[in-house]
């Protein structure tokens, strides 16, 4: 599974441009499901049928990464940008960014003031990101478009992944972990059940645009019209750093996150209490998340098809939307135990309200 994180967070797929990732998955999961198809919007599911009767089940991770993409491309070579999913404008001086431009992959920074002229300026002024410029080593506006650059070319951190901690809290550090790290539970849950009896059948769903408004999900959900129960894998930003902002409710490597509720759905009681039963039954660990600052995809497939009974996992994480997210693996290991276990005892899969 980390072999497997570590690909998925490498490439490159913002909002709208998830094309890499998409067929990674897609070829990925031609020899290990059943059923495997990718929608014209970039969706990608796979079907596996089990070898017992039970109901169908869906877990679903989303593809894209926050990311940018070029709005204009000044007469100095310089690229204006717009942002592709939320992103917080104190982090972004002096980041290095991947230009995905037509030729190749061109490197690039997030340009900012030299500290020699902060007696000039304001030191506690956050510039807005319209303000910001990437620099790409352009020297005129024809230099930048000869190199691959043009209006809607889009943009990616360029940060490398890192282990850090000790080997009994092993941290995973990198790009793109939200929600990189759940495709990866989803892709290791399938992994683990090829020699494995379950119920019903599984279906699993790769989304995109989720950062942008869980359009991908919304798409895909209405022609999966046979689903009986869905889990959403995504990951939780943590409150357990010295901040005052911190309320210490969610830990990093205290466990798989349970949804109880956030701003896109609140979690039906049944299948809250079939998730903690799961995990208390296989001695997972986890923690009981209520944080009304995120959704997930969870929030388009619960509505879908009359209603759809609707859990979460969440993967906790460190420095969410950032170009270095952080990851516990015990926790990437737990969340993927709850979602087997979880579909392993679905032998009775109706959810009263």
């Amino acid at each position: 599974m980390e072999r497997l994180l570590r690909q998925l967070s490498q490439l490159n797929g913002p909002c709208g441009y998830e094309q890499n990732v998409a067929y990674f998955i897609k070829d990925y999961l031609q020899d290990k499901a059943d059923q495997v198809h990718m929608d014209h919007m970039g969706n990608v599911t796979a079907r596996k049928k089990g070898g017992k009767p039970g109901p169908v089940t869906l877990l679903t991770a989303h593809m894209d990464e926050v990311g940018f993409i070029v709005k204009k491309i000044e007469d100095n070579g310089l690229l204006r940008f717009e942002k592709l999913g939320g992103h917080d404008d104190r982090i972004l001086l002096a980041q290095p960014v991947s230009v995905l431009g037509s030729k190749e992959e061109l490197g690039g920074v997030i340009g900012t003031l030299s500290a020699h002229y902060m007696k000039y300026d304001d030191p506690k002024k956050v510039r807005s990101h319209a303000n910001l410029y990437i620099d790409i080593g352009a020297v005129s506006k024809e230099d930048a478009i000869d190199m691959g650059v043009e209006i809607g070319t889009p943009i990616t951190w360029a940060s490398e992944n890192r282990w850090i901690g000790n080997k009994e809290n092993r941290i995973f550090t990198g790009k793109a972990l939200d929600d990189r790290a759940g495709c990866t539970v989803l892709l290791q849950v399938l992994n683990e059940l090829t020699d494995q009896e379950f119920p019903g059948e599984l279906v699993l769903l790769f989304t995109v645009q989720e950062e942008v408004g869980l359009r991908g999900a919304q798409t895909a959900i209405s022609r999966l019209d046979d689903i009986d129960a869905a889990l959403a894998i995504d990951t939780t930003a943590v409150s357990d750093t010295p901040e005052e902002t911190m309320d210490q409710s969610l830990s990093l490597g205290a466990g798989t996150g349970i949804k109880v509720m956030d701003f896109s759905l609140i979690v039906q009681k049944s299948i809250k209490e079939r998730l903690k039963q799961a995990a208390e039954t296989s001695d997972i660990p986890y923690q009981l998340e209520v944080f009304p600052g995120i959704g997930t995809d969870g929030g388009a497939v619960a509505p879908a098809n009359s209603g759809i009974p609707t859990g979460v996992l969440s993967i906790p994480s460190r420095y969410a939307h950032t170009p270095h997210e952080a990851v516990s693996l015990k926790d990437l290991e737990a969340t993927k135990d709850l979602a087997k276990a979880f579909l392993l005892h679905m032998e009775d899969g109706a959810f009263t309200f």
